[in-house]
C-alpha cells in the first residue's frame, strides 16, 4: 500500500496523510518529504511536493481506503467483538475452533495478530484505520475466510473502522471501565453500540441476554440472537465448575447440547456461550461444537493456571472491578484455603474504577498485596493511595515493586492456597513515566517457584 499516515515508514513515491488527533500529522509532513514522500494530503500548508489541501483529512483516508481496497476484502466473513469484558478470550476461541474446524480464520485484538498461530504484536486492540486495511488485506492474501476483531470503544470513538462492514457483531457486557475518555457510563454505552450499525444487510447481532443493557443492544431491523442464562436463545440451563474443567448444558429451541471446557469461571461460560452462538449459526454440526472445547485453551494471560506443590497460582488480565469480581468469584468456588490476590491500578487512566477494585480484591480474597501496574506518568505510590482511599478491610498489605509483590505472594502458599496475580495477564511489559521496561508476570513467577 502506497499511502502512509506515519512519515518513518514512508519510501520514495508514498503518498502522506497528515492525521489530526493526540499528535498532529501537519508536523511530520517535512519528515515524510525528506524520507520521499512524492505527494501530501493536508488541511493546510503548501509544500515543496505535489500537495492536495482537503477539509478534513481523515475522511480522505477513509474513502480512499474504501474506493480502492474494500472490494478486495469484502468477501471477507467479518465477526467483531465489543464489550467491556470478555473481548480478547471469546475472540480467541472464536479463532481456534474455526480453524480447528478446518475454516481459515484470522484473529486481531490486544494479544496481538493471528493465522493460526501468532503473527507479530500490535499497537492497539483495534488498529487504526490503515493498519487494519493493510491487516484485511493480508488476511484476504492468505486466503482467510473469516476475521474474528476485537472492537474496542476508543476504535468505534476515533473512527478507526469507518467504512469496514460486520457479518456478526457480538456484545458481551458493559461495566466501569475507560470513563476517564466517555466521561459518563451513557456515553460509553452509546458508542459501543455503533459497531451494531456496521452490520451488512444480512449481518446478525448476538446480544448478551443477562446483561443490563441488552435492550440498547437489540436494535430494531437487526436479526439479534441472545445468549445467557436467562431466557435467550441460546442459554446455559444447568452448570458445574470444578478446579479441571466446566460442565454445562445449552439449550436451542427443542435440542440440548453438553460442553466439557477446561476453562473456568462463569465469566467463561458467557464467552463459550457466545461463541457457540456463532458456529451455530455458520453452520457447524453441534456435535462437533459440543466437543471441541475440550482441546481449546484460553488465551494467553486469561486465567492461566500455574501449579505450585499443593497450590495454584493464576495469572489474568482482570483490570476492571468487574472483571476482577469474575475471577475471583470463579475461584472461591473452588473451595481453596486462602486466596491472596496480588493486584494494581494503570496510571493515567480511569481513576474512578480505582477504589472499587480494591473493594472487590479485599472483600473476596484473604490477603490482598498492592502494587504498581503500568503507572506511567503518575505516581505509583499516589495510584495506591487512590485505591485504599475508600477502604474499610484491613486485609492488606503495600508492596510497590511488582516483582517483590509477586515473590512475596508465592511466598504466602502454604496448602491448597491460590495466588491471583492480577492486571497485565499476558502483558511483557511494564510503563514507568514513558518508557516501556519488559516485565512479565508469568516469567516471574515460573523463576521463584
Amino acid at each position: 500500500m502506497n499511502i502512509k499516515v506515519d512519515s518513518r515508514k514512508i519510501v520514495p513515491g508514498n503518498t502522506f496523510v497528515a492525521l489530526r488527533g493526540n499528535k498532529d500529522g501537519h508536523t511530520y509532513v517535512l519528515d515524510a518529504i525528506k524520507n520521499g514522500a512524492a505527494r501530501v494530503i493536508v488541511e493546510e500548508g503548501l509544500y515543496d511536493v505535489e500537495t492536495l489541501i482537503v477539509k478534513d483529512t481523515r475522511k480522505y483516508l477513509e474513502d480512499y481506503l474504501y474506493e480502492n481496497y474494500y472490494n478486495y476484502i469484502k468477501d471477507l466473513k467479518i465477526i467483531g467483538v465489543t464489550g467491556t469484558n470478555g473481548k480478547t478470550t471469546t475472540c480467541y476461541l472464536l479463532h481456534e475452533c474455526l480453524n480447528n474446524f478446518g475454516i481459515k480464520t484470522a484473529y486481531i485484538g490486544t494479544i496481538g495478530f493471528y493465522i493460526n498461530d501468532k503473527i507479530r504484536e500490535l499497537n492497539n486492540t483495534t488498529p487504526d484505520i490503515l493498519d487494519l486495511y493493510e491487516l484485511l488485506i493480508e488476511c484476504k492474501e492468505k486466503e482467510c475466510k473469516y476475521v474474528v476483531m476485537e472492537v474496542s470503544s476508543h476504535a468505534l470513538s476515533l473512527g478507526r473502522v469507518e467504512t469496514i462492514k460486520f457479518d456478526y457483531a457480538l456484545f458481551t457486557n458493559l461495566t466501569k471501565d475507560h470513563l476517564d475518555f466517555h466521561k459518563t457510563m451513557d456515553e460509553y454505552k452509546k458508542t459501543k453500540i455503533k459497531l451494531f450499525k456496521k452490520l451488512k444487510d444480512k449481518g446478525k447481532a448476538i446480544i448478551n441476554a443477562d446483561s443490563q443493557y441488552k435492550n440498547d443492544f437489540l436494535l430494531p431491523g437487526v436479526n439479534n440472537i441472545t445468549y445467557g442464562f436467562m431466557s435467550s436463545d441460546y442459554q446455559i440451563i444447568d452448570y458445574n465448575v470444578s478446579k479441571n474443567n466446566s460442565k454445562f448444558l445449552v439449550k436451542n429451541k427443542s435440542t440440548i447440547m453438553a460442553v466439557t471446557t477446561n476453562l473456568i469461571g462463569k465469566h467463561n461460560l458467557y464467552n463459550i456461550l457466545s461463541t457457540i452462538a456463532i458456529l451455530s449459526d455458520i453452520g457447524i454440526e453441534k456435535e462437533k461444537i459440543s466437543k471441541i472445547f475440550e482441546s481449546i485453551s484460553a488465551p494467553p494471560g486469561r486465567m492461566d493456571k500455574i501449579n505450585y506443590k499443593d497450590n495454584t497460582i493464576i495469572i489474568d488480565y482482570a483490570h476492571t472491578p468487574d472483571a476482577v469480581i469474575n475471577v475471583l468469584i470463579a475461584v472461591k468456588k473452588l473451595n481453596p484455603n486462602k486466596i491472596i490476590t496480588v493486584v494494581g491500578c494503570g496510571g493515567d487512566r480511569d481513576k474512578t474504577k480505582r477504589s472499587e477494585m480494591a473493594i472487590a480484591a479485599t472483600n473476596l480474597s484473604n490477603h490482598v498485596v498492592f502494587t504498581s501496574d503500568n503507572p506511567r506518568t503518575e505516581d505509583a505510590k499516589q495510584i495506591i493511595d487512590d485505591m485504599i482511599n475508600n477502604l474499610n478491610n484491613n486485609n492488606y498489605e503495600i508492596e510497590i515493586n511488582r516483582k517483590k509483590a509477586i515473590i512475596k505472594g508465592i511466598q504466602m502458599l502454604k496448602k491448597n492456597d491460590i495466588l491471583m496475580v492480577l492486571g497485565k495477564g499476558h502483558e511483557n511489559y511494564q510503563i514507568i513515566g514513558t518508557t516501556k521496561y519488559h516485565f512479565d508476570d508469568k516469567e516471574v513467577v515460573l523463576e521463584n517457584i
